[in-house]
Parts: structure tokens; C-alpha cells; sequence
């Protein structure tokens, strides 16, 4: 039995082509403005290059792209969350970064299986906000597969 059933749990909001998702608070390293990323050839279409953050070589990842979205251009809105997956600090795109929700883990609902043409893998679970908004919490460590994340930690050497 879980004694920790009421704890509150903090998660990041972002949205990403008018859809709310989170992350684990305890992932983010830090949130940053969109700034100057270096292109990098032979990299998957999703990876848009790498930053410098502070002497730290940073793989930046366009979230919409990643999702099979259409690219958009980017604004002030645009931000990058830099997540620690592993041992690898990866940047991620999104159209917007909101708000922290603390969550008990009863507020968690599984998410939704659509079937075989839709990969939700990488959906941890989902929260109702309000009668219209739900919260899609993404799970980390199955957003990349393991080739990705090799891939990914090349680009950051």
C-alpha cells in the first residue's frame, strides 16, 4: 500500500500547439529564453542544434517536431526547458511554458490508449484542470529510445 498516496507532486506546465503538458518538476534544471542554436549536421529533423549554456554544451530538441507536429515559427512565447533524462541535459522547445501544478497521485488518470496508429508511450498519465483542459504528464525516459539518447549525448560532445 502507498502511505504517500495524498503527497503533492510538483510538475512544469507547457503547451505545445494548444495542448498542455507537464514534466516531473524534479527534471527541469532550468527554463530559458529561445537564444542562437548552432546547427548541427546529420542529426534527426527533430534536433535543432545545440546551445552553450554557461560552458555547457546543450542538444536542443523542437518538441513539436519531436511529437510529429508541424514547425511553427518561434516568438517570445517560445522557450526551452533544459531536462535532465539520465545523465544527459537535453533542451526542448515548446510553444510556451505555463505554470508548476502540485498533484497527488489520486489526481492521475491513466492516459488514453488510441489504438496502433497513435503512439502515447511517452504519456506518463493525465490530469483534468478544468471541464475543458486536461494536463498530459510526459514521461521522461520514453520520449527518446535508446538509439535517440546515444544519439542525442553524440551531439553534446
Amino acid at each position: 500500500m502507498d502511505n504517500n498516496k495524498n503527497s503533492l507532486e510538483k510538475y512544469l506546465t507547457f503547451v505545445i500547439d494548444k495542448e498542455v503538458y507537464g514534466v516531473e518538476i524534479l527534471k527541469v534544471r532550468e527554463i530559458v529564453a529561445m537564444m542562437h542554436i548552432s546547427k548541427v549536421p546529420l542529426v534527426p529533423h527533430y534536433v535543432k542544434g545545440v546551445i552553450n549554456l554557461r560552458g555547457k554544451v546543450i542538444t536542443v530538441v523542437d518538441m513539436r517536431e519531436k511529437l510529429g507536429m508541424e514547425p511553427i515559427e518561434y516568438n517570445v512565447h517560445t522557450t526551452i526547458i533544459i531536462i535532465d533524462i539520465e545523465n544527459l541535459s537535453i533542451g526542448f522547445i515548446v510553444d510556451e511554458t505555463k505554470e508548476v501544478l502540485k498533484l497527488s497521485k489520486d489526481e492521475l488518470m491513466p492516459p488514453p490508449k488510441f489504438g496502433t496508429s497513435i503512439d502515447t508511450s511517452f504519456l506518463k498519465a493525465m490530469v483534468k484542470i478544468t471541464d475543458e483542459q486536461m494536463v498530459m504528464m510526459v514521461d521522461l525516459e520514453k520520449l527518446f529510445n535508446v538509439d535517440e539518447l546515444e544519439a542525442l549525448e553524440q551531439t553534446n560532445k
